[in-house]
């Protein structure tokens, strides 16, 4: 973090700032990721989460950065079912140890997400929220950040703000049938998303084939029966790509890019920097990510987001959403700079993926064949394999972060990590 005093990490992923609560396996498959978080931890911290924290883990973690494990405080918030985490906290009993923890020591609150419940409990406890000098301040943020957190918004703003997008069209979910057929007469294909959704959940890629006759376009629920949603071209992509920016009072800096993995439109990881097939858009990305960095500092946004684009088999880039909120990629890249240096002139290429192990292995098996290997990450190269998050609950889905010195170094330790563990299709 950029300033002395503690910071309570507040994994809050059971948010409804990127989809309604009422999504709530989604929400809860996501919020499996909250370990991953310590990764931010300094002495004198308070980590917040919705699912347990193996203490190998967190051994781990605090090997490779060096913060002694009895200097930070982990509170493990018991399951409550699809409700905000600052709400599971007040049930579990917990806001008085919290506040004991944090408001004594001056800390500042460090939600995955900007939302109201984060807002009203950095309140109750007595803390600012970081990176804002007031809860006030934060709070005057929120209708912005909840807004361009929705695809129907970011299309407003981007072409306010002169992006290139895809032909599309927002709408009512009755009307998204018509809209699509609309398009569907001028494009082979198109994509139909729901207003409030993150990671591709309930996105549909639809065909001229899937409408033909009285065939109907079958959606998620997701929304409601009256919710937004938006048609677009469905582009021949040859990349998916982000550019993350921090937004501070010195203004809008880029810090990073990349290309995403995925799948069916989902994410499933992310390697930077950009792959030399697209690192043409570097600059426009860039410019993208900036301008609309200022525009939320002008309605008082602080922090990280991420702002994605398509490049197409042309090499065009296309803006697609915006995540303004701690992205996938925020803690890896900390977590990157933190495990190389920090030199604000070092660029270490790195990716963030997962693999599936053909048998089950607790954390320490892995970890012993990747030191067996030599592909586990060592401080005095600075490269290496990194367990990223907790074991996986079934022993077998290993989330990882690889860093080298370039992108064919990451490339070349990822083929031996998928030999070294076994991974299923290696």
């Amino acid at each position: 973090m950029t300033e002395n005093r503690p910071i309570v990490v507040f994994a809050n992923f059971l948010s409804d700032l990127a989809v309604d609560l009422d999504e709530g396996q989604i929400l809860a498959t996501w919020a499996q990721q909250a370990p991953r978080k310590a990764w931010l931890l300094r002495p004198g911290d308070v980590f917040v989460t919705p699912v347990p924290l193996s203490r190998e883990f967190l051994r781990y973690v605090c090997d490779l950065t060096a913060v002694p494990p009895e200097s930070v405080a982990v509170i493990e918030v018991p399951p409550a079912g699809s409700v905000p985490l600052a709400r599971a906290v007040r049930e579990a009993g917990l806001v008085e140890h919290v506040r004991a923890l944090a408001g004594d020591r001056g800390a500042a609150l460090l939600p995955t997400a900007l939302d109201a419940s984060a807002i009203a409990f950095a309140r109750d406890i007595g803390i600012d929220v970081h990176p804002y000098p007031t809860v006030e301040a934060a709070e005057a943020a929120l209708k912005t950040t909840m807004l361009l957190n929705t695809k129907t918004g970011f299309r407003a703003t981007a072409e306010r703000l002169r992006m290139r997008l895809p032909t599309g069209r927002t709408c009512r979910r009755p009307e998204a049938e018509g809209v699509a057929r609309d398009l569907l007469r001028d494009h082979e294909r198109v994509v139909v998303k729901p207003d409030r959704s993150a990671g591709g959940h309930g996105m549909r890629f639809v065909s001229r084939e899937d409408l033909r006759g009285e065939a109907s376009l079958l959606l998620d629920t997701v929304g409601g029966p009256e919710g937004l949603w938006v048609v677009e071209e469905c582009l021949d992509v040859a990349e998916s790509v982000s550019v993350q920016v921090e937004v501070s009072a010195s203004g809008a800096r880029a810090l990073f890019s990349g290309a995403m993995r995925t799948a069916q439109g989902s994410f499933t990881g992310y390697a930077s920097p950009l792959p030399p097939s697209c690192a043409h858009v570097a600059g426009e990305l860039e410019e993208w990510g900036t301008a609309l960095g200022r525009h939320l500092a002008d309605h008082g946004y602080a922090g990280p987001f991420g702002l994605d684009a398509l490049v197409d088999t042309d090499g065009v880039a296309y803006a697609s959403e915006s995540n303004i909120r701690r992205t996938a990629t925020t803690t890896p890249h900390a977590m990157v700079t933190r495990l190389t240096g920090g030199s604000a002139d070092a660029h270490p290429a790195w990716s963030v993926s997962k693999g599936r192990t053909r048998t089950p292995m607790d954390f320490d098996e892995v970890l012993a064949r990747l030191r067996t290997s030599r592909l586990a990450f060592d401080p005095d190269r600075g490269e290496g394999v990194v367990l990223y998050a907790n074991a996986p609950p079934d022993g077998r889905s290993w989330r990882y972060v690889v860093i080298a010195r370039s992108a064919g170094d990451v490339e070349e330790q990822e083929s031996a990590l998928t030999e070294v563990l076994e991974f299923e299709g290696g």
